[in-house]
């Protein structure tokens, strides 16, 4: 695979340590975690890396952020750490058929919300009772003020595609809970984002 393939995501760079600390206390000891929309592939470098007793599978519907992963993974050569699959979160149908955990970082205000929709059906078919389904991005709550930086992201997000957007977490929630989920965790994290953990129930 060619290094050029590589992205670099200094985003990715700064949050996977804080990221790592909540999924230390979330993650099972032993199975697959399933990344969602896994981007350039360096958070799952670095969480393989952290947890190698379970085996990392990322995934992204666009082959150029799967061309990066692969280079990633290549150079990485970590025995739990799989090649990408091609995954459209909103989709009704997944190339995988069982996961003991799923992970999505800063997908669900970057995509429309049937993405999200899609990833709970997704992991309501896939996850046992009590497995984790993980987010962390940015998110409006009714009971706290938004950061200023946080509402001019989401006037730039709306700009670049109306369906996209922070989305409120009182909708994820309702969300969650139709697709028989329940949020089991907030963590606050850096830059005004948030850790959120929902368990199949």
């Amino acid at each position: 695979m060619a290094v050029n393939a590589r992205r670099e995501s200094p985003a990715a760079q700064r949050n996977r340590a804080p990221i790592a600390q909540v999924l230390v206390e979330e993650l099972p000891e032993s199975g697959l975690v399933l990344e969602i929309a896994s981007g350039t592939g360096e958070h799952a470098v670095h969480f393989a890396r952290e947890f190698r007793d379970l085996q990392w599978q990322p995934s992204d519907p666009d082959p150029q952020a799967r061309a990066s992963i692969a280079a990633y993974v290549e150079d990485a050569a970590l025995p739990n750490l799989r090649a990408p699959i091609t995954l459209d979160a909103s989709a009704g149908q997944w190339p995988i058929a069982e996961a003991a955990a799923l992970l999505c970082v800063n997908m669900v205000h970057i995509s429309p919300w049937e993405a999200t929709g899609g990833m709970f059906a997704g992991a309501a078919r896939l996850l046992d009772v009590a497995a984790p389904l993980v987010l962390y991005g940015p998110y409006i709550e009714a009971d706290v003020e938004t950061a200023p930086s946080n509402l001019a992201f989401d006037e730039s997000l709306k700009m670049r595609d109306p369906r996209w957007g922070l989305r409120d977490l009182a909708d994820v929630d309702a969300l969650a809970a139709a697709n028989g989920f329940e949020r089991t965790q907030r963590v606050a994290m850096p830059a005004n984002n948030l850790m959120l953990v929902y368990r199949k129930v």
